[in-house]
């Protein structure tokens, strides 16, 4: 690692997650593989991102729904605090998730979603190394959006007006990061898994 990421505290992960209620995860897997096994993939896909963060590394889960917390810390274990997802879009939920990350100390934060099975250990200490020389880090998705977002400091301007779940989330972002003269730095595109043919690309890497 760098001599700047070595000098530096380590961010915070947060992961945004569901509990992995069948129905209610994965309902585009779901559709094509049934219910029950899209909650299945999903378990495995977080716990495998779980598993990629640093251990030394503090790490927080926003789940929701709100009444899920006994149930996700069953699933999770003891390791990450947490923390009961807001109401709202995407945007607002994101943009407190960051904030409170924010408020407990420095280092800065690293959002992931739990469903990019490529963000290895690697790739995470590749984002706290450009979070140190960068004001915002994103790592691209194949679909148009992101699968990671960093930041040293709020930007709530990132998460509004955003029109989530289309091929322009990135895109958006990337302008509204540059029209407020944030430095921007980019890691690799990866894939998440939504579809079917998603999971069929990566299946591989969670044998039964």
């Amino acid at each position: 690692m760098s001599a700047v990421a070595d000098s530096a505290p380590p961010p915070r992960v947060v992961l945004l997650l569901k509990a992995p209620r069948p129905g209610a995860v994965k309902t585009r897997l779901a559709a094509d593989l049934g219910p029950e096994r899209a909650a299945r993939i999903y378990r495995a896909l977080v716990e495998r991102q779980l598993a990629a963060v640093p251990m030394e590394w503090a790490t927080d889960v926003f789940y929701a729904p709100a009444d899920a917390k006994a149930e996700v810390r069953a699933w999770l274990g003891p390791r990450p605090r947490m923390v009961a997802q807001t109401e709202g879009d995407l945007g607002a939920r994101l943009e407190t998730a960051v904030a409170d990350a924010l408020a407990t100390g420095p280092g800065g934060v690293l959002v992931l979603g739990g469903d990019c099975p490529g963000l290895d250990a690697a790739t995470l200490r590749e984002a706290a190394v450009a979070l140190a020389a960068h004001d915002v880090v994103l790592g691209p998705a194949n679909d148009g959006g992101y699968y990671l977002i960093g930041l040293k400091a709020p930007r709530p301007e990132l998460f509004r007006g955003i029109a989530w779940s289309t091929a322009q989330v990135l895109a958006s972002t990337v302008a509204k990061a540059e029209a407020g003269a944030c430095s921007v730095a980019r890691l690799r595109t990866l894939d998440d898994v939504d579809t079917v043919q998603d999971w069929l690309r990566c299946e591989r890497l969670f044998p039964d």
